[in-house]
């Protein structure tokens, strides 16, 4: 509007110019005229205006297109585990130089197993070896890791069950997803309370504890190495050594790996049959001739009964849901008629499990002062009574 105050002085000054009126012609131009730079002005506007782009409207464009999802993409394929040939110091700090993007990444649906009770032995057994030969004997770590195994069973990208996401490619000697599994690792066995430890994580993960820390990643590696692979997915969590990543996309989010539990068939994994009952292969019996019944041996000589067995002992995790602690101890004595397994927490019991004659006199109980439990009678007794719950017969 500032630039049409000279036009309209200038019209002014030619009215009164020589101290002369002007003639009528001339009052009647000076209204005109103004009228006419008001329209041009105001036509010049309204053309601005109509060329501007709208925001708006990309807006509306991208709200669309998230309501409106198109087909998913192909699965993507799974990165070679080969690393950058870079020392550990170096690699250290160009990790350190790449940003966690999920401070708060999305946490994973609780994994529920599918399969029977067989099926279910395998794959703890897989999850806990893997857990322990990728973390050590850490239960943050070992979570973590479980976590992975976990999310990759739901994600199609990876088989669709647990020891076979552990064991991909395993037969190769490179190119396996877990490097234990083809590094010659197996070799070190774990001592029997890490291993118990593992596997009680493992029980409570494959009944629906989420360690949310790594959200949905479904890759990691030691900061000491950078994997090919790394800038192309998203980093979102460390845990110690670990960095976690996801897919960028849609192949990182939850939509992608559904809700599914895997299919719950579990091979035999023939690699950890030393360590794990549950994938020793099954040996066809052979048929024999019945025994021939042994002559009456006499003696006079008394031979004393063997000593009672003491309580199997594993160690729990605090951080475990306490009823893991008795999916634990049911995985531990298997189809015995007769079992004890004592829990402790640093040096005290905090739990028992009982088994005397089989399934119909059984009992858990658990340290009321440290889990809470709705039923009294699951409460684990002190002193005399507790030595006689753990007594043999």
């Amino acid at each position: 509007m500032t630039r049409l105050w000279p036009a309209r002085l200038a019209v002014h000054r030619l009215s009164r110019s020589g101290g002369q009126h002007a003639p009528d012609g001339a009052g009647l131009a000076a209204p005109l005229a103004w009228r006419i730079v008001i329209a041009a002005a105001l036509a010049l506007a309204v053309l601005t205006f109509a060329q501007m782009p709208r925001a708006s409207a990309p807006n509306r464009v991208r709200a669309a297109a998230t309501v409106v999802p198109g087909p998913e993409p192909a699965a993507p394929a799974v990165p070679d585990t080969a690393a950058i040939p870079i020392g550990a110091e170096a690699a250290r700090l160009s990790n350190a130089g790449v940003p966690i993007a999920d401070l708060q990444p999305a946490a994973a649906a609780p994994f529920h197993f599918a399969g029977d009770a067989a099926a279910r032995l395998r794959a703890l057994d897989c999850l806990a070896l893997a857990a322990w030969y990728e973390a050590g004997d850490d239960p943050s770590g070992e979570r973590a890791v479980i976590q992975v195994v976990l999310n990759r069973v739901r994600h199609p990208a990876f088989p669709d069950g647990v020891c076979a996401v552990v064991f991909q490619g395993s037969e190769r000697r490179t190119g396996c997803q877990f490097t234990f599994t083809c590094d010659g690792a197996l070799g070190r066995n774990p001592a029997s309370p890490a291993l118990a430890r593992a596997r009680a994580i493992a029980d409570a993960a494959l009944a629906g504890a989420v360690d949310a820390r790594v959200g949905l990643a479904t890759h990691y590696h030691a900061d000491y190495v950078v994997p090919r692979w790394r800038d192309e997915l998203v980093k979102i969590a460390q845990d110690g050594a670990h960095l976690f990543y996801r897919w960028p996309g849609y192949w990182g989010s939850a939509r992608a790996m559904a809700a599914s539990s895997g299919t719950g068939l579990e091979a035999v994994e023939p690699a950890i049959a030393a360590l794990s009952p549950a994938h020793a292969p099954q040996v066809p019996a052979i048929a024999e001739a019945p025994p021939q019944p042994a002559a009456p041996v006499r003696t006079s000589i008394s031979v004393p009964p063997p000593p009672a067995a003491a309580p199997l002992e594993i160690e729990l995790d605090p951080a475990a849901p306490p009823g893991s602690y008795a999916l634990h101890a049911l995985a531990l004595c298997g189809p015995a008629t007769d079992c004890r397994v004592a829990g402790r927490l640093a040096r005290d019991i905090a739990f028992v499990y009982v088994r005397r004659g089989g399934s119909l006199r059984e009992g858990a109980y658990w340290d009321c002062a440290r889990f809470h439990r709705r039923d009294p009678a699951q409460c684990l007794p002190a002193g005399p009574a507790l030595d006689r719950l753990l007594a043999a017969g």
